[in-house]
Formats: structure tokens, sequence, C-alpha cells
């Protein structure tokens, strides 16, 4: 009689599907773990991507501001062009009031009835302290003087005229002394002379000095 042991093929039956069920489930695991890793990766390049989105954004940006100033170029330069010619205008302005406008200026301040040179005031206030002839004479008439001729070459000017006598010439030279725009003052030699019909007795002067502008 022949005897067949079924209960060792049953046994390896049970161990050959237990051994494949578990390489199945690592498959699985490393099929689960792979998909994740992949939408890890893909979240981070997404992340990635935004980043040089929004990178591309401020650069495109910055290239949008740029064209536009390209495209006013021309305008800017046509402005700035018109502002230098404003600002030379100005400048020429400014020259002209500190050069011999204003020396014209304070020579018609200094003929004025009731006015006087343009000085220092704390330099009059000294002067009267210590020497009073040395200031000018705030009542003085400049009426009784009158320029013939104002000559002026290099900032050297040379003042000609006449006046009812030399006190008034002495008046003149003092303001013109005292004033900012005026120095080295020098009283050139004159003469007397008769004018009109009342036989007016006056002093033909001529002054030269030097401008400051």
């Amino acid at each position: 009689m022949i005897r067949i042991n079924l209960l060792s093929q049953k046994r390896d039956t049970k161990a050959s599907q237990s051994g494949g069920q578990a390489w199945l489930l690592v498959v699985l695991a490393l099929v689960v773990i792979e998909v994740i890793g992949l939408f890890l990766f893909h979240q981070a390049k997404l992340e990635e991507l935004d980043a040089e989105n929004a990178k591309n954004k401020v650069v495109e940006s910055q290239i949008q501001g740029i064209k536009k100033l390209v495209a006013n170029h021309e305008e800017v330069k046509t402005a700035l062009v018109s502002l230098r010619a404003r600002e030379d205008s100005i400048a020429e302005l400014q020259a002209g009031r500190s050069g011999p406008t204003a020396v014209m200026l304070e020579v018609a301040q200094i003929l004025t009835p009731g006015k006087g040179p343009t000085a220092n005031p704390d330099m009059l206030a000294q002067l009267r302290k210590d020497n009073p002839l040395a200031v000018y004479n705030p009542g003085w008439d400049s009426r009784r003087l009158w320029l013939t001729n104002y000559v002026e070459n290099q900032r050297v000017v040379r003042i000609e005229g006449l006046a009812r006598d030399g006190n008034d010439v002495y008046e003149l030279a003092q303001r013109l002394k005292l004033s900012v725009y005026f120095y080295d003052v020098q009283l050139l030699p004159g003469k007397k002379e008769t004018r009109g019909d009342a036989k007016l007795e006056l002093v033909n002067f001529a002054l030269q000095l030097k401008v400051r502008y």
C-alpha cells in the first residue's frame, strides 16, 4: 500500500501564498512611496516656477517702465533744453542786476534827494563816531549837481558834470567812496565857468573811480 503525505503540500502552498502577499505589499509600499515622492517633487517644482514667474513679472514691469522713459526721451530732452535756456536767461538777468545796471541804479540813488549810497551800516555808524565829516550829508540837495558824462572802460569810470560849488562836488565824491559799488575815487582837476544870461557860476568837475560787480 502506498501513502501520500498531503499535509506537507498544503503547508508549502500556504507558505508560498504568504510569501507572495508579502512581496506584493512591499511592491505596493514602494509604489506608494514613489508616488508621494513624485508628488512632493512636483510641488517643489511648482513653487520654483511660481517664484520664477514672480521674478519675471518684476523684470517685465521694470522693462515696461524703461520703455516708457525711452518713449518720452525726446520730450524730456526738449523740456531740459527749455529749462536750461530759462536758467541761462535768469542768470543773465541776475548778472545784469549785479553788473552795470546795478551800478547805474546806485548812481541814481546817490543823486536822489533824501537818499544815499548803499553802504555797510556798521561802518557808517563807526565813521559817524570817529569822524562825522567822513560820512555823507543826508540833507544835501542833490539838485545842485548835474552829471553830463558817464563813461566806463574795463570797470574804470570817468564821471563829468557841473556843480554849484566845490562843496557839492565833495559831497558826491564822499557818497561814491562810501558806496559798496565804488572804490579808488579820485577828484580830477576842474574849473569854474559861467552859464546862462544870469551869469551863474558853476564848477565843471570830473571824477575817476573803479566799480565792483
